[in-house]
């Protein structure tokens, strides 16, 4: 293979990782949209229930120590690792460990909400985001 070929195929094959990339962060962009629309549905149905709301708490990464967030909301999963804020914003609650937050609170900026809560981890550990929003409706 000659130099030029070589610079062209490598060329080529820059251009095919960015055409991919390109696709799969429309892909997600698409997904954050119809997640956000789920959880913006689920704030408006649990506030027309009259769900309570209560004060989040993030949990450091390790497990060991709780921070208080100064939000409230409505905690998605049993083990409280996941929520949706009053005010519509989803929430991974684990945050880096930290003495000063033990004191001081933690405050969280939001993430963007996945369709498929836990996809990629353990058998088992993902669940359809609607699927959880609908069991904390459905609670109390």
């Amino acid at each position: 293979m000659s130099t030029d070929d070589q610079a062209e195929w490598h060329r080529r094959r820059r251009h095919a990782v960015t055409v991919h990339a390109e696709a799969q962060e429309r892909l997600r962009a698409v997904e954050v949209a119809q997640a956000r629309a789920l959880v913006a549905d689920f704030v408006r149905r649990a506030r027309e229930r009259g769900l309570a709301t209560e004060p989040l708490v993030a949990r450091a990464y390790s497990g060991r120590g709780r921070y208080r967030t100064g939000l409230r909301g409505w905690y998605l999963k049993a083990d409280r690792s996941i929520a949706v804020a009053e005010d519509g914003v989803f929430h991974l609650l684990a945050v880096p460990a930290s003495l000063r937050a033990r004191i001081t609170g933690v405050t969280l900026r939001g993430d963007d909400p996945p369709l498929v809560v836990g996809r990629g981890g353990r058998d088992g550990e993902s669940i359809p985001l609607a699927t959880l929003l609908e069991q904390a409706l459905s609670r109390e």
